[in-house]
């Protein structure tokens, strides 16, 4: 890679030399033909990795563009939504249906811990919620849910489930055609974007329908958006030499590759290849007495919260450790000059992992806190080859 930096944070992530040539050629047209192929060829691509039997839809905008359009094309004002919450973006779809009248229910958990599914249960024996919210990898905690818990509860009480796959899609696994409970029993809306996992530069939001979120939307006689009301977005989706709004057109180039790149390397090796990763970062991590926020049990593959030993300052860790070329992002909320967070996805390396974990030890020593830096290293590689 070309890249100046490992930038190791929860997204945007490392872009790799092909990506960064896809989305430096000409632009053209945004109704050229040959712009049009390769966005069609974009979009089938998403359904593939997705393999929805819905839309998928592929347009301008970040992850919350992603999280409004999943909303208001299931949910109207009045009706009933569950947040299943792990953190600070499960919290962010309060603020966003209470926005649109949605009437917001919420279960939270205790940070660097998962809701527990008896509470699931509990809350839709007689809620009568239209549809319920699950964030698959929080980028604030470092928590996965559980879907194989999870979704069967959901579904079993008749609420549509929307999968915020912001921080876990393309490394973590999101299949829209598994059955998990029943004839009906599956994931009804996926969003994401294009700047954490599938490792393009940011501003794509990524949202998948399948047919039970479709007849949803039908059932509505109108959404409170123009841009995110998906009918708009369906034509164009279908048959991209339409026009609704111009799409960014080298970005659709770069994230054709990225996602011929994540196609390439196969769904099942890219969990595995995640998995491996975050469990060998947080052991390795763990020999400098930086323990992780989230159980190895509940813990995402794609990034980590890890917090401080004593002793420690954020600012100059975090400092000291971009002198040295990584960047790693602070931590939120509460959180904050506690812990830091580090992301292992996307196109990052097995050996740009390694030289981070050296790096960090290097500044921990550098800040009077010594570690042994080969024990760190070993039992990061140790870790890394398991593939589960």
């Amino acid at each position: 890679m070309r890249n100046q930096e490992m930038l190791l944070i929860p997204g945007p992530t490392p872009v790799v030399d092909s990506i960064y040539d896809a989305l430096a050629q000409e632009t053209r047209g945004h109704t050229d033909s040959r712009f049009v192929a390769i966005y069609k060829n974009a979009i089938e691509k998403t359904r593939e990795m997705l393999k929805t039997d819905g839309e998928v839809f592929v347009i301008s905008g970040s992850g919350t563009v992603a999280m409004e359009m999943a909303l208001v094309n299931t949910v109207a004002a009045g009706e009933k939504l569950l947040v299943i919450s792990h953190g600070y973006f499960g919290d962010r779809f309060i603020k966003l249906g209470e926005a649109f009248g949605i009437e917001v229910d919420v279960l939270q958990a205790e940070w660097g811990t998962q809701v527990s599914p008896s509470d699931v249960e509990a809350k839709l024996v007689n809620g009568n919620f239209k549809a319920v919210t699950i964030t698959h990898a929080d980028t604030s905690t470092g928590v996965a849910a559980n879907l194989d818990l999870l979704v069967p509860i959901i579904k079993k009480h008749g609420a549509l489930i929307i999968l915020d796959g912001v921080c876990a899609t393309a490394a973590m696994e999101e299949d829209m055609s598994k059955l998990y409970h029943g004839s009906d029993g599956k994931i009804d809306v996926i969003l994401t974007g294009s700047q954490k996992a599938i490792g393009v530069p940011p501003g794509l939001a990524i949202v998948a329908f399948n047919q039970t979120a479709l007849a949803a939307r039908a059932k509505m006689e109108r959404v409170p958006g123009y841009y995110c009301d998906i009918y708009n977005w369906i034509p164009i989706m279908n048959d991209p030499g339409k026009y609704f709004a111009t799409p960014p057109v080298n970005l659709i180039y770069a994230y054709d590759e990225g996602m011929k790149l994540v196609l390439e390397e196969g769904m099942n090796q890219r969990y595995q290849r995640h998995s491996a990763f975050g469990k060998a970062v947080r052991s390795a991590l763990a020999v400098y007495g930086m323990k992780a926020l989230a159980e190895e049990e509940v813990a995402a593959a794609t990034l980590s919260c890890i917090l401080y030993p004593d002793g420690i300052d954020d600012a100059a860790f975090r400092a000291s450790l971009a002198k040295k070329g990584v960047i790693v992002a602070g931590a939120l909320a509460h959180l904050a000059g506690k812990a830091f967070r580090i992301g292992h996805m996307g196109n990052t390396t097995e050996q740009m992992l390694e030289d981070a974990i050296v790096l960090i030890g290097e500044t921990m020593n550098e800040l009077g806190c010594p570690v042994d830096l080969e024990k760190a290293v070993d039992c990061f590689k140790k870790q890394v080859t398991i593939r589960v």
